[in-house]
């Protein structure tokens, strides 16, 4: 389903942190917003979830007003960059947990809970981890528990908030095309936040240059490399490492 970002605005005290940001990703598109701290990505990915809302502006996915619906009417997936998994629950039951705490006119069945975890564990490849617990898993073996989890309820949206933060370089490598690889096999729309200029051009179909609340920029990567806009837009991608490949070269581990 396509979604419409207009105008939003937030404030925090006398900060504003959404300036007005509008941005559009269509149907099944892997769009990273990326931009320094404090530019305002998290806040936005937040409001999408439900878990903050915006002073003013619209929200729309699939043409349905996004801004009217509870958090959990939205279908929306969350991943956190330091996993937010519940440390006393096994991998299997972290993935279950949003199954589980569904109403009772929605929930699926015992049998089609375990079937679809077992699914979600093999989609990310962690299967055999199904009865461990968080403490017993590496960091990236726990942020793809925290992917399957965040994929469990079926989201209308993927929304990744430096998901790669917490990890080292070549598991973070890894995982890139371990991400590719579950959007391609899923078709989820997909937002991933990001300050890492290499990782937004290696595996978004479009990025979102984002400063001060605003989005400065959307455009494939060599788009925004080839023609930037504005004088910010050309100094940060300035510092995109050399030898950046975009997506479709990108290796899928």
């Amino acid at each position: 389903m396509p979604l419409v970002i207009n105008r939003l605005v937030k404030r925090k005290g006398q900060t504003v942190v959404l300036d007005g940001a509008s941005l559009e990703a269509s149907d099944g598109e892997f769009l990273a917003i990326l931009g320094p701290s404090g530019s305002g990505k998290t806040t936005l990915l937040r409001i999408l979830a439900g878990l903050e809302a915006p002073d003013s502006g619209q929200v729309s996915l699939g043409g349905v007003d996004f801004l009217r619906l509870s958090p959990r009417q939205r279908r929306v997936g969350f991943v956190f960059q330091h996993y937010a998994l519940f440390r006393h629950m096994t991998v299997a039951a972290n993935v279950a947990f949003g199954l589980e705490v569904r109403p009772r006119k929605t929930r699926l069945s015992k049998a089609e809970i375990a079937a679809r975890v077992t699914a979600l564990l093999v989609l990310t490849r962690i299967e055999r981890l199904s009865q461990r617990f968080p403490s017993q898993v590496s960091g990236g073996e726990r942020q793809r528990a925290a992917v399957a989890r965040a994929l469990a309820v079926e989201p209308q949206l993927l929304l990744l908030d430096e998901p790669f933060g917490a990890l080292d370089a070549r598991v973070r490598g890894e995982l890139r095309g371990e991400l590719l690889r579950i959007h391609a096999e899923t078709g989820i729309t997909t937002l991933l936040v990001t300050h890492d200029q290499d990782e937004a051009m290696t595996i978004a179909d479009r990025v979102a240059v984002m400063n001060k609340g605003r989005i400065e920029q959307i455009g494939t990567p060599r788009q925004l490399v080839a023609s930037p806009t504005s004088a910010f837009v050309a100094d940060f991608l300035g510092e995109t490492p050399a030898g950046w490949s975009h997506r479709q070269s990108a290796p899928h581990v």
